[in-house]
């Protein structure tokens, strides 16, 4: 009877309507929807497998390499700070600090405002104008002078550069599988790694062009970032699909799925999930005052806020900190991005085990763990003589920096209850994870150089504080699943009314991902 009021809907005017609403193919989606409701799938599990290989190849590439220019061009200015940056832009260290505070501040400013022009327009037009619109802003950093235009260029390219990640993201979560969201959510991440990794690398050549058509190194430095941020926006342009309840063409009308490909890839997803197909035109205030009174996230909020504050400022101080070591500076900025590589084998490592297991609190929590640890030896070792040593067990601490970021992304997004939800969830948890660049941004003062004592208690206190609301977010869903199946236990002692089977269904959507 609910299957015939649903085909009866569907094929109504109003059904009709609601799907070109969304922007969906009327016949694709109607057998897409009964499909959904009969939860059986009419493909081979090789047809499958071949769409999410094209998935994967079309759509990954293109969003880590989004992911590692925008950390090229965030993070390229601690490079900038062993060629002198300081002194040529006339500013001093406390200055400098404010001034990523700044970018930390625009980033958060556009947050959700972007991720609702994103539900509006697409990510293919709206991630495209963001990666070309940094690049641009990248390449004018290099004509700043003074304390006013420093600022000015940090906050423009924080304003640029927010909404990419809450919007590639959401993309993954359009296209995804719960099941396979947190491996993505990893490798997303890894673009974030390899920009860590390669930048002290690139930096190390690029800074050596001091002098080269009268510019300094630095200079050079944010040209170079710049220019290849606009390279991947052109890229996007060219290459990216949009989500599957789009044309699945690229804004340049190039399409890369069969018909029959489009259609698999679309209800997919929606078997696995049925809220996809909840997703209206726009997000509304509503969703937004709905997401943020969902108190089951600020566990989570937390834990991003404070595991990434330590995590900002030493991304703003490693080759500064390792050159207080005794390296030569230049040589510092090649040293910082070691654990950067080792992040690259361990961010993919946790993601797969925490699809695999389907545990991605603990597997979250194993990260962090481990990042806590380490930055607690760097804590204790802080007076060692030798540089070795220190540089050791810095490098090791930073290998699991960010390992458990997309972990808790991944968690707090598979416990989205619907697709608006999650497009705001995933903007606030980003912007609350740049708030930690201005929690970060002054913990390591000029008046604690050099051996930033004051900085390394500050950040094993605020990881401590990380780990405990981990153990809180825990605690919730655990008894929120005890909750729903003591209703889902009640529901199915009532017999098997319709109302009885609808209760029970009604609780088993209420469970939530541990």
């Amino acid at each position: 009877m609910f299957q015939a009021a649903q085909k009866e809907k569907i094929g109504s005017r109003e059904g009709e309507q609601d799907l070109k609403t969304m922007g969906i193919d009327h016949r694709d989606e109607t057998e897409g929807e009964l499909s959904a409701l009969q939860n059986v799938p009419d493909w081979s599990k090789e047809e499958e497998e071949r769409v999410l290989r094209k998935i994967d190849f079309l759509l990954m590439p293109l969003l880590v390499a989004g992911f590692y220019v925008l950390q090229l061009n965030r993070g390229n200015i601690a490079n900038a700070l062993t060629d002198g940056f300081l002194k040529d832009a006339g500013i001093t260290q406390d200055q400098f600090n404010i001034g990523q505070q700044l970018l930390s501040v625009g980033i958060i400013l556009v947050e959700v405002p972007s991720n609702m022009i994103l539900y509006r327009l697409g990510p293919s037009i709206w991630i495209t104008a963001q990666i070309l619109a940094w690049g641009l802003v990248s390449i004018l950093q290099a004509l700043q002078q003074g304390l006013g235009a420093y600022l000015a260029t940090r906050i423009l390219l924080g304003i640029s550069l927010g909404g990419y990640i809450p919007a590639s993201l959401y993309s993954i979560t359009m296209w995804y599988k719960k099941s396979e969201t947190s491996t993505r959510f990893s490798i997303f991440f890894m673009g974030n790694s390899v920009a860590r990794a390669s930048s002290g690398l690139v930096a190390f050549g690029l800074l050596r062009m001091r002098g080269a058509a009268g510019l300094a190194g630095w200079k050079w430095l944010m040209i170079i970032d710049g220019l290849m941020a606009i390279l991947v926006g052109l890229s996007f342009a060219l290459l990216f699909p949009g989500t599957p309840f789009s044309s699945l063409k690229s804004l340049c009308r190039i399409g890369f799925f069969t018909e029959r490909e489009a259609y698999i890839a679309r209800q997919r997803v929606v078997i696995d999930d049925p809220t996809t197909l909840q997703k209206r035109r726009s997000v509304t205030v509503g969703d937004v005052i709905s997401t943020l009174t969902n108190w089951t996230i600020y566990p989570h909020l937390l834990i991003a806020l404070l595991g990434n504050a330590p995590a900002n400022a030493i991304s703003s101080y490693g080759p500064t900190i390792i050159n207080s070591f005794g390296y030569e500076r230049l040589t510092s900025n090649a040293l910082n991005s070691v654990g950067s590589w080792i992040q690259l084998f361990l961010n993919p490592a946790f993601g797969y085990l925490a699809d695999r297991l389907r545990m991605r609190g603990l597997s979250m929590m194993i990260g962090l763990g481990m990042w806590w640890l380490f930055m607690l030896v760097t804590y204790l070792v802080v007076d060692n003589p030798s540089k070795e040593v220190r540089y050791a067990v810095l490098t090791l601490a930073l290998s699991f920096v960010g390992v458990w970021h997309p972990i808790n992304g991944s968690w707090i997004a598979l416990n989205s209850r619907n697709a608006e939800q999650r497009s705001i969830t995933m903007a606030v948890y980003i912007m609350i994870a740049n708030c930690a660049g201005i929690v970060g941004g002054p913990i390591f003062s000029e008046s604690d150089a050099p051996i930033y004592r004051r900085a390394w208690t500050i950040s094993v206190a605020l990881l401590s504080a990380a780990l405990f609301c981990g153990v809180l977010a825990h605690i919730q869903y655990y008894l929120l699943n005890q909750r729903a199946m003591r209703k889902e236990t009640d529901n199915e002692g009532e017999g098997s009314s319709a109302s009885g089977d609808e209760g029970g269904s009604a609780a088993r959507r209420q469970r939530y991902e541990m």
